[in-house]
């Protein structure tokens, strides 16, 4: 589902995430969009996960038709973002800085397991964890979920270990292999579903 709304950039949806105090970062509301983008329940709606952005019945408020109008129309800028990325099969992880500190691949590590499940995978399933879906569909999604275990593991190990390169390059290596596998949903699951519903 596509509204045609221009995205504010990545400066300005982050102070408008903090002004409606969501407190899930920006990288993972991306992921979050994409896994939803990506999801074959169709019941699930744009609005529903721009709501599962906060605890239940801690939404927003807002306060005027005129707010909420304008609400909606960011969040669906960035939605917007994300499909014409998904839709030219170019979405990938935010890419990491050229960093040697330890507490830069700790916090990275944490970052990442956070945009793989609680964004693309929490978004995928849309809270439907029932969903009916082919077998291979569902491995790589679990297997998502197993790389964001690895991720939490090499942070741990770069929080003891005195030699980290090697630990970075796992890091990276790990980056490539969860790019592969939503770059493969996306090309055989979700290219040919859109160019059913496309008109022709």
């Amino acid at each position: 589902m596509q509204s045609q709304n221009k995205y504010i950039g990545d400066d300005k949806m982050q102070k408008l995430l903090a002004h409606y105090q969501c407190q899930m970062p920006l990288n993972v509301v991306k992921m979050r969009f994409a896994g939803a983008v990506c999801s074959p329940n169709l019941e699930l709606r744009p609005t529903d996960i721009i709501s599962s952005l906060w605890p239940q019945n801690k939404e927003p408020r807002l306060q005027t038709k005129e707010e909420a109008e304008l609400f909606f129309k960011f969040f669906m800028g960035l939605w917007d973002e994300i499909f014409e990325q998904i839709k030219n099969n170019e979405l990938k992880l935010p890419p990491y800085k050229p960093e040697v500190s330890r507490a830069y691949w700790m916090n990275f590590c944490a970052s990442r397991a956070e945009e793989i499940e609680q964004g693309y995978v929490e978004g995928f399933w849309g809270g439907k964890e029932d969903l009916q879906i082919p077998v291979f569909l569902a491995e790589l999604i679990d297997s998502l979920t197993d790389l964001a275990g690895v991720y939490l593991k090499l942070g741990q190990q770069i929080a003891k270990e005195q030699n980290i390169e090697n630990l970075i390059t796992a890091i990276k290596n790990t980056d490539k292999t969860v790019n592969r596998a939503i770059a493969f949903i996306i090309e055989n699951t979700v290219l040919p579903r859109m160019s059913k519903v496309q008109p022709s």
